[in-house]
């Protein structure tokens, strides 16, 4: 999925209204698990020089790059953090790790061949599902149309939840980080 819709399912399952600091381990926890992807990508891309080609094609399947998604994106060492969460009954914790369990359990359903191995450090193997967010070759038209629909629904009721105008421009720039691309693309490839 696409990170605005991680973004946006977290607050939408964790965030507390009058909580700040749940709501913001809420959208960290959905954040976290493509921070890592984010932080190579843009080393590489703006301060290296590398091409796309190389960092999507090349770097991202790498056994370095791969070792650190196993470790950021393990159902195994969230699942241990919302449990210890619970068992202290931390809403912070619980916020923080099951926003990040709910993100990866989305990408382990609508990965196609870019999966992680979510179940480290139990196992390296990577969960290769019939269906892609983005890949148009494993229904990623529908399975993208889904998220965005659902994500809009999600900000009305993120909406109605948080009332001051700081969470309100967020979810105003998280719904529209999500749709914008869906009808820029939706344009461009109409004819196609």
């Amino acid at each position: 999925m696409n990170t605005p819709a991680h973004l946006i399912f977290g607050l939408t399952a964790f965030g507390r209204a009058g909580r700040p600091a749940v709501t913001t381990a809420a959208l960290a926890g959905a954040l976290i698990p493509d921070l890592s992807l984010y932080i190579l990508s843009v080393w590489h891309l703006l301060i290296l020089g590398n091409t796309p080609e190389v960092v999507f094609g090349q770097l991202y399947y790498s056994n370095s790059w791969q070792s650190i998604f196993r470790i950021d994106n393990s159902m195994i060492l969230w699942g241990i953090g919302f449990a210890i969460g619970a068992m202290v009954r931390s809403p912070v914790t619980i916020a923080l790790c099951g926003a990040a369990l709910l993100h990866l359990g989305f990408d382990f359903f609508l990965h196609n061949d870019d999966g992680r191995a979510h179940f480290w450090p139990l196992s390296n193997w990577v969960f290769q599902s019939p269906v892609s967010y983005w890949d148009p070759d494993h229904y990623g038209n529908v399975a993208g149309a889904v998220e965005v629909a659902l994500s809009l629904l999600c900000c009305g009721i993120l909406w109605q939840r948080f009332v001051s105008r700081w969470m309100r421009g967020l979810i105003v720039v998280l719904g529209t980080s999500e749709f914008a691309p869906f009808v820029v693309f939706g344009v461009m490839f109409a004819g196609a």
